[in-house]
Formats: structure tokens, sequence, C-alpha cells
């Protein structure tokens, strides 16, 4: 009887185990408000539309910080006048300072900028991979003005960990580009 018994317990034992169950590893998922635009119009030579989302810190020389305190981001514009001739060292600056990215980048994705109504030209530059920037940008008139924009996150770059917050931000730095005006 009592061998019985023990038997009776092994089986139910063995019988009641639940199967393994291997569970995907999860990201956390990340939403943002949809983005409202303002137009502002500092007393600079240019202005632009900026997302709400983001406060506007005025430097000197018509510098600006948009910083996006809810995802520890913020996108520096800096801006100067092209004077004798410089547009070409503007330029090789903006390239060389993205391209610098490379030895941590993945991909660099180049997207051109032409508007010739409003007489805006530049580029956009989607990094790709732990690189200390996700994206930058410049923005010119080719006469007068050249402005270049950096994002910069306040962590240690992990593409994946900040893709949902370097997509959304990218939308705005694309919105800045595309609505972005001179002061003559």
């Amino acid at each position: 009887m009592r061998y019985l018994f023990l038997l009776v317990v092994l089986i139910g034992f063995v019988s009641c185990k639940d199967d393994v169950i291997v569970k995907p590893s999860a990201m956390m998922r990340l939403e943002y408000p949809d983005p409202v635009y303002k137009l502002i119009e500092p007393d600079c030579p240019y202005g632009f539309e900026k997302n709400d989302q983001a406060s506007l810190q005025l430097k000197k020389n018509c510098w600006m910080n948009l910083e996006y305190p809810e995802m520890k981001a913020t996108v520096y514009l800096t801006y100067q006048q092209i004077r004798n001739n410089n547009l070409d060292s503007l330029l090789r600056d903006a390239q060389k300072l993205t391209y610098d990215h490379t030895i941590k980048a993945q991909s660099i994705l180049e997207q051109p900028r032409v508007d010739s109504v409003n007489k805006v030209y530049g580029m956009f530059y989607m990094i790709n991979g732990d690189a200390a920037t996700q994206s930058q940008f410049y923005v010119t008139d080719s006469l007068k003005h050249f402005i270049t924009g950096s994002l910069y996150f306040e962590s240690k770059p992990k593409f994946d960990s900040l893709y949902p917050a370097v997509v959304y931000l990218r939308e705005d730095i694309r919105r800045i580009m595309e609505t972005v005006y001179w002061r003559n």
C-alpha cells in the first residue's frame, strides 16, 4: 500500500509539470504625442516652425537649441552668414562633421532639400547606428545665410533603444527644413 501511494504521488508530480515556453525578448513601447507646430519668429535672419514639445533656447549670434526634455534630446542649430565666398568651406565643414561619425555609424543616408521658390537648399543626414548624433542637416540660401543642425541625446548612444525618439525627431528636423525662411 505504501508503494502504491508513493507511485501515485510520483505520477502526480511528473504529470503536473508546465511546458516551458520561451518568450521573445520585448522592447519598451515609447509613444509620443502628435506634434503641433507653430511658427517662431526670433529676432534673427531666419525663422521656422517648431514642435510645441520642444523648448527654444536662443543663444548668441542667433544660435538656438531646441530641447526635448521628455526624450532628453536637443537639436543644436548654428547660424552663420556667408562672407567672402566662404560657402564652399561651410559646406565642407558641415559634411565633415557628419562623416566624422562613420566610425560608429552603420549607415549614413542623405536626403537633399531643394526649394527654389523660397531659396532654401540643403541636405538632411540620417545616421543609423551607435553614433553620437542620429541626424544632422544644413540649409542655405547660397548667398547670405547658412544653418547647420545636429541632434544629440543625453545618453550613451544605443540606436535600438533610441529609435522611436530618433524617428519622431527626424520628422521635426524635416519640418524645420521645410519651413525655414530668410529675412533680408
